[in-house]
């Protein structure tokens, strides 16, 4: 029900700013957040969070951005990385990860991913590209290994387990 009232917005710039508005008393301002110094000289010149992402395609969980939305839309221009002469490639292909016990599998989406990291930011450090190569579990990824490197840091919370654990098992193909 929540997602539909925000499609029904629009992508619009008056959608964004009504959206925004509305989840302006979700962002926590910095002297209240208890990781700023309410005393110190920063305060006054730091961007509020609700100033900053208010203005965001809005999600419902994490910190109530859809980044990925933001990108496609050209909301947002982030640098992949230090050196501008590296081009991103976009990777269309999805990987499914069927050794997830009783839950869901896992369909991991490429594509979200590489619209703005090189694949040089996980492969090889993080991800070993071969299958069956990385043994991924939740307990490593609550650790901060693998998908808990951004995930629950900088991308969408792990509580939100549907959103990797996507696939029923019933719709595998052998």
């Amino acid at each position: 029900m929540m997602r539909r009232k925000w499609q029904l917005l629009g992508s619009g710039l008056a959608g964004l700013l009504f959206v925004g508005a509305a989840l302006a008393g979700y962002w926590v301002p910095l002297a209240q957040d208890n990781l700023h110094d309410p005393e110190g000289p920063a305060i006054g010149v730091l961007q509020e969070p609700a100033e900053a992402l208010s203005r965001l395609p809005a999600d419902t969980s994490g910190n109530q951005v859809n980044w990925v939305r933001a990108l496609e839309e050209g909301v947002i221009h982030p640098r992949t990385n230090l050196r501008p002469e590296t081009r991103v490639r976009i990777r269309e292909t999805p990987v499914l990860m069927k050794n997830t016990g009783e839950m869901p599998m896992v369909l991991f989406p490429h594509r979200p991913h590489t619209l703005w990291l090189d694949c040089a930011n996980c492969h090889e450090k993080y991800f070993v590209s071969k299958v069956g190569a990385n043994p991924i579990n939740m307990y490593k990824i609550l650790q901060g290994e693998y998908c808990g490197r951004c995930h629950g840091a900088v991308a969408f919370p792990l509580t939100e387990c549907n959103r990797c654990h996507s696939v029923p098992r019933k719709e595998a193909r052998p």
